[in-house]
């Protein structure tokens, strides 16, 4: 009788966490697979389906027109929708081409994932990297639920958001010299960085 009652337990917890994916496992579940495909040494062999690869893993969980429009800041509004469009889009490649280098130079760092944080359809995922050399740098995940899924607004490495150093820099090349100004700062910045 008890071994029936510790499995019917047993399968209602694992139901229960298989229903409630919570933006921890999100986060997990995207990483692990960014790790695998970096580890990939086959991929790795053929630069430009590695970093499409990568692209379409990080892609599931990162909202980039959500990072695009809080980057952006008290100037989002103003814009058109065909110049939030063209922004977002911008954005988007801007992190993918700086970043994706960066991912690509991993080196079986270890990730751990310290305590997650919820405020309704918000959350906080705080993880550490720890490398070969025991040396360690924090990298905090902020989230929204949007259509029932967690998805990344924002990272904070070392305490440095992401999106407020960018609104930061954003606001200055608009201030200084316009909102076209930005864009085209961005297009050719992309163009420098498209190569793998």
């Amino acid at each position: 009788m008890l071994k029936r009652i510790l499995v019917v337990l047993a399968a209602v917890t694992f139901l229960a966490s298989a229903a409630y994916a919570g933006p921890t496992e999100d986060v997990k579940k995207t990483v692990d697979e960014v790790v695998r495909i970096v580890s990939d040494k086959d991929l790795k062999r053929n630069e430009t389906k590695h970093r499409q690869a990568l692209k379409k893993s990080i892609s599931v969980i990162f909202d980039y027109s959500e990072m695009a429009k809080r980057s952006l800041g008290k100037h989002w509004n103003v814009r058109s929708a065909a110049e939030k469009k063209q922004f977002a889009d911008l954005f988007a490649t801007l992190l993918e081409n700086s970043y994706a280098s960066k991912i690509e130079s991993y080196n079986n760092e270890k990730i751990v994932y310290l305590k997650e944080s919820l405020d309704g359809d918000y959350a906080e995922v705080k993880s550490k990297v720890v490398t070969a050399a025991r040396d360690e740098f924090t990298l905090d995940y902020r989230l929204f639920k949007h259509d029932g899924k967690w998805k990344v607004y924002d990272v904070v490495i070392e305490g440095v958001s992401l999106v407020s150093n960018y609104r930061s820099q954003f606001n200055k090349i608009i201030t200084a010299n316009g909102y076209d100004k930005l864009v085209t700062k961005l297009q050719s910045k992309n163009e420098e960085l498209k190569a793998p």
